[in-house]
């Protein structure tokens, strides 16, 4: 089930200097975790990946996971040391029209003449969560009160 991102958390995601990680799993379950700084968040509050390289491990997992509806992974983690998890499933892979012409025009510029863009790919994002070490640890805290190390009793 969809859920709507909130302003902050889309900020964050379309920051440059925000480190953004994406991780998928192959057809065995294997896992495939890579730093990706073409993600972020389009007009429909859907995630957006850009796929350089046709036959990446990243493109293989993506086409496995739109066609099983596989979940996905993304990670971030920004400038002030906050950390995001977000679980969404790939809806729509994006190779004419429109959408890809801007983003093949986005990407040759960013990397210049020689560079190409293979997919772009729609993630609907299906859950969030803070992964920030505070958050976290009160989490944990409030969910297992009984459980702690003997030197804090």
């Amino acid at each position: 089930m969809s859920i709507q991102l909130n302003d902050q958390v889309i900020a964050l995601i379309n920051d440059p200097k925000t480190l953004k990680v994406l991780a998928s799993a192959d057809q065995d379950g294997i896992p495939h975790v890579v730093f990706k700084g073409s993600v972020s968040v389009n007009a429909d509050g859907k995630l957006q990946y850009l796929e350089i390289i046709e036959t990446s491990q990243t493109n293989r997992n993506l086409v496995h996971s739109i066609w099983f509806r596989r979940q996905v992974a993304v990670g971030i983690l920004t400038q002030d040391s906050r950390s995001y998890q977000i679980k969404g499933t790939p809806v729509r892979a994006v190779i004419c029209g429109e959408l890809f012409e801007k983003n093949y025009i986005a990407v040759r510029e960013r990397f210049g003449k020689d560079a190409d863009l293979s997919t772009v790919w729609i993630i609907d994002p299906e859950e969030i969560r803070e992964e920030t070490f505070s958050v976290q640890a009160s989490r944990e805290r409030e969910a297992y009160p009984l459980i702690g190390h003997l030197d804090r009793f």
